[in-house]
């Protein structure tokens, strides 16, 4: 007799075939009622629940990816792979939620230009299909822009990371927001003083410190008004003024440094600046605005964080400063 002990699932050793046959029927269709005999997970009894029996805020799937068209400024239409995260609120009595039916509700829409009212659509869709009270999706994906040199004429494509957010509560209100990253160039006053002051004391050539900075902005619409992705870009450039660039020549390198040296800005003026220009925009409802400038005199990062100060919305309640380094 042979020692070896028998295998489930392959041949032993000694030749013994395994327990149990696998194979993958290619040929296999599944029929209307065969479909209808697969076992649910959504059927199972009450006492079926693991763990307390209290709902869940949100369930559902995230960064499941799509090719989506979205609209510029000018019109013209955009393909753009988009990462998606779309959830649920689930009721305490329910096992779960059948979540590919989230996927399939956004497919049923993929080839249509995705908009913040065909958010709405979707969430309104997939809300009837699982049964639920409230419900959220978020489409994250990089947004180009043609941006010209500073002195050469020269273009080149700026990329921005834009995520469009849909919520819909369980109060039927739908909302609206979005969140824009913007990366600048942030020269230090302080240091900028004190190299001229070396200059002008001592004849001491130095160079004031600055860095690559980012500006994360989260805002919510206003009810029946759109801000475009340009526009929100457009803020940030007026507020800042020193993007960082894409395309240079000598001319727009030495352009860069004057430019700096026009506009130097702590963190606290970068937040300040910014809070001015779009809480002139009434098409913004409500903004929450982070900055991290990631220095090159420290080994930390300095960092602010400012809100609109509407009542019941967003606060400065951010702490992510990590996503901010660029």
């Amino acid at each position: 007799m042979s020692n070896k002990k028998p295998m489930y699932l392959h041949r032993s050793a000694d030749g013994q075939p395994p327990r149990i046959k696998r194979g993958y029927d290619s040929a296999f269709r599944a029929s209307k009622a065969y479909r209808a005999s697969l076992p649910d997970m959504m059927d199972v009894a009450h006492d079926a629940l693991l763990g307390a029996n209290v709902p869940i805020q949100q369930v559902g799937v995230s960064n499941f990816k799509l090719p989506l068209k979205y609209r510029t400024k000018k019109g013209d239409i955009l393909t753009l792979e988009t990462s998606i995260t779309g959830t649920v609120s689930l009721e305490a009595e329910l096992k779960g939620i059948n979540m590919s039916r989230i996927v399939r509700s956004f497919y049923d829409h993929k080839d249509q230009v995705f908009t913040g009212e065909r958010m709405g659509t979707i969430l309104r869709a997939y809300l009837r299909k699982v049964d639920s009270k409230a419900a959220r999706l978020k489409v994250s994906f990089s947004y180009p822009v043609l941006q010209e040199s500073l002195r050469s004429g020269l273009h080149g494509y700026q990329y921005y990371d834009v995520s469009f957010e849909g919520v819909m509560t369980s109060d039927g209100e739908y909302r609206r927001y979005i969140d824009f990253d913007f990366v600048y160039s942030s020269a230090c006053p302080c240091s900028a003083e004190l190299s001229e002051h070396a200059r002008d004391t001592r004849g001491v050539y130095s160079v004031p410190h600055s860095q690559r900075s980012k500006a994360r902005i989260i805002l919510e619409e206003a009810a029946g008004r759109k801000i475009w992705i340009e526009d929100v870009r457009a803020h940030c450039i007026r507020a800042l003024s020193t993007e960082t660039q894409v395309m240079v020549k000598r001319e727009d390198e030495q352009a860069f440094a004057e430019l700096n040296g026009a506009h130097l800005k702590f963190v606290e003026d970068a937040a300040r600046l910014l809070y001015r220009e779009f809480d002139g925009d009434r098409r913004i409802k409500d903004f929450q605005i982070a900055c991290a400038h990631l220095e090159s005199l420290h080994s930390h990062d300095a960092v602010s964080v400012i809100c609109k100060g509407v009542k019941g919305g967003f606060t400065a309640d951010f702490q992510d400063f990590r996503s901010l380094v660029c």
